[in-house]
């Protein structure tokens, strides 16, 4: 066979010119083109018509096939593969290297092989499994081929040095400080396998993590993607999933609704109770099983208060709050119909006077002041009060007087700079 593949020198002297042999080169490779193309549409077809694996196997075939005739046209077409055989044959058969290299070669195509055969296992074991998703699905392959091939290379490594203690033990040593350097990010590792198994939440499910709520959109190794109900994608590391407190609010495939309802104390609260259930009943989103009921909830400052509990399927945000709008709508006309009144916070103000004192837990009494010295205690208050305002009075009579007196004086001044002036222009006059 490999003397037919690597003696197709003849083709080089039918396409001698290197326009001819260019042409031949370019065909041969868009051939190898569409056999990669159409390696998985084959396979598809196979599979219809057999089992997968066997699919598998003869496709693989296939391929090698092809790659190994192109290359052998390529090498014939450019008369190469003279060359090619001279120099395999000065190789030593005997050479250890040789035979370290064509088993380093059968070890890597057989970890092809296993990983796809694996693949095929995991796949016809899951596809029938309800429980498994297809990311688990994925996930689990990916285990497996990380395995094989990390098997692989360690036998490879076997093959070509004699004591592989030092290597471990320095892949041992880089792996620990690896760790150590990357505790968070093996953390949250960690915790997306567990995440992916154990399945509290699924994509597209409505979760409430921490702080967080909303769609989960994407489950990876490292974290969960939930996109909120504003629009905005949160991004929460799996380690802080796993170790909190996880409410999944469509994990059944449906939700509860209450509302809560006030009514005045004045009302009958059963018929209340039973208008509000026939109402919610009539609505189109409440689900007949479990029905809807009310029950009585408690004592209000100003109400009877009542709990309206109906439930909903598909569950999500809209719907929810959907739902409860067409809830206190409904309730809200059907009790003004019926004129039951959900009243306004309200508060009662009230006094009273104490009469014989105040009386203690253990029946005594405290007697309250006499009136003598109620009345001492008023008439004090009252001299106290007199005496204020007598003394508010005189500061303001001091402060009247005083500006008068200013006044006067300011008046008196001007009158005797007047005789003054007077006493000197008269003797001028008289002269």
């Amino acid at each position: 066979m490999f003397e037919v593949l690597f003696g197709l020198d003849w083709l080089g002297e039918q396409f001698s010119t290197s326009t001819q042999r260019l042409v031949v080169t370019i065909a041969t490779v868009g051939v190898l083109l569409y056999v990669v193309v159409s390696y998985q549409r084959i396979q598809n077809w196979l599979s219809t018509r057999t089992r997968a694996l066997y699919a598998d196997f003869v496709t693989m075939f296939l391929l090698f096939c092809a790659c190994g005739v192109a290359l052998a046209v390529i090498l014939g077409v450019w008369q190469e593969t003279t060359l090619i055989t001279n120099e395999f044959e000065r190789l030593n058969p005997q050479s250890p290297e040789i035979a370290r290299a064509v088993i380093s070669a059968i070890l890597l195509l057989s970890g092809f092989i296993v990983t796809r055969f694996v693949r095929r296992v995991i796949q016809e074991l899951f596809s029938s499994s309800t429980a498994v998703t297809d990311h688990q699905r994925e996930v689990t392959h990916r285990l497996t081929q990380v395995a094989i091939w990390a098997l692989t290379m360690v036998v490879i490594l076997g093959v070509w040095i004699d004591d592989l203690n030092g290597l471990l033990v320095g892949a041992g040593l880089f792996g620990a400080g690896l760790g150590m350097a990357a505790k968070q990010t093996l953390s949250s590792v960690l915790a997306g396998f567990v995440l992916m198994f154990s399945r509290p939440f699924e994509i597209g499910d409505w979760i409430e993590v921490q702080d967080s709520e909303g769609t989960v959109t994407d489950i990876s190794i490292f974290n969960t993607r939930i996109q909120s109900f504003d629009g905005e994608y949160i991004m929460v590391p799996n380690d802080i999933i796993a170790s909190g407190m996880i409410i999944n609010r469509s994990r059944r495939g449906r939700l509860r609704v209450e509302i809560e309802i006030g009514v005045d104390y004045t009302a009958d609260v059963e018929r209340a109770a039973e208008l509000a259930e026939q109402t919610l009943q009539d609505l189109e989103i409440a689900q007949t099983a479990p029905a809807p009921h009310v029950v009585s909830k408690g004592f209000g400052d100003s109400a009877v208060l009542l709990s309206a509990r109906f439930w909903i399927d598909k569950p999500s945000a809209r719907r929810r709050w959907r739902a409860r709008t067409a809830g206190v709508t409904a309730i809200k006309d059907a009790f003004d119909e019926e004129g039951i009144k959900i009243p306004y916070p309200q508060r009662e103000l009230s006094g009273r006077a104490e009469r014989g004192g105040f009386v203690l837990a253990n029946d005594e009494g405290i007697e309250p002041a006499s009136a003598d010295a109620a009345n001492s205690d008023d008439d004090s208050s009252g001299s106290h009060a007199a005496q204020y305002d007598e003394r508010t009075d005189a500061r303001s009579k001091r402060a009247d007087s005083d500006s008068g007196r200013d006044a006067n004086s300011d008046g008196d001044g001007s009158d005797s700079e007047s005789d003054e002036d007077g006493e000197r222009v008269a003797p001028s006059e008289d002269g």
